[in-house]
């Protein structure tokens, strides 16, 4: 479980295909930790990077490797050697909550269509995948490569954000430009909210 709270930004270092090129087993991916501090990381704890849980199976001073599956690959961006990356520790009983809860399980990849300053601050607005707009709300939570975010508008699969400069230094965000590609998270209690719904409507009419 993460907040969405991003601690560093890393960046790709290696990946090597588990089986050789063109295996459908997954990666071994090496992550520089871009300043995290890992003295307190141990094999087997959570990392989330873009936004993605993965499991620490290796550690160095300052970088850590990841086995990624070929099924996350298909479903995530942000792997790519070089490419820089958001970077949460798995959340503690006792850390402060300053974002919303984030699974690190990505619902899809949206589309940055529009992303231009609108004063000191930047708005970034995404087009999600369509299944994901029905938890979509103006004043709710979203996790875009990780980063927890408050959606200003809401448009069918579109939705609108307001990147404020802390966020834009601390994060990988400020790198993106029209055509990005972003991994999403939906806020869990609108995915639970969903559910509850469906199933009392299932219920009523059994």
């Amino acid at each position: 479980m993460f907040t969405g709270i991003i601690q560093a930004v890393g960046h790709i270092k290696h990946l090597t295909e588990k089986g050789g090129e063109g295996s459908n087993s997954g990666a071994r991916i090496t992550v520089a930790g871009g300043g995290l501090d890992l003295s307190d990381v141990a094999l087997g704890d959570s990392i989330a990077c873009n936004g993605v849980c993965l499991t620490v199976v290796e550690k160095g001073p300052e970088h850590f490797g990841v086995d990624v599956s070929q099924e996350t690959f298909s479903c995530t961006i942000g792997f790519a050697p070089g490419e820089a990356v958001n970077l949460e520790k798995a959340l503690r009983a006792s850390d402060r909550l300053g974002g919303h809860l984030v699974s690190g399980h990505v619902d899809g990849v949206g589309e940055v269509i529009l992303f231009e300053p609108v004063g000191d601050s930047m708005r970034l607005d995404i087009r999600a995948p369509a299944g994901m707009a029905r938890f979509l709300a103006a004043k709710g939570s979203v996790a875009v490569n990780g980063v927890s975010l408050t959606v200003n508008r809401v448009h069918g699969a579109e939705f609108s954000i307001n990147l404020i400069p802390h966020t834009l230094e601390q994060t990988q965000l400020k790198d993106l430009k029209t055509g990005s590609r972003v991994n999403l998270e939906a806020d869990m209690l609108a995915r639970y909210a969903e559910r509850l719904l469906a199933y009392t409507t299932t219920v009523d009419k059994d």
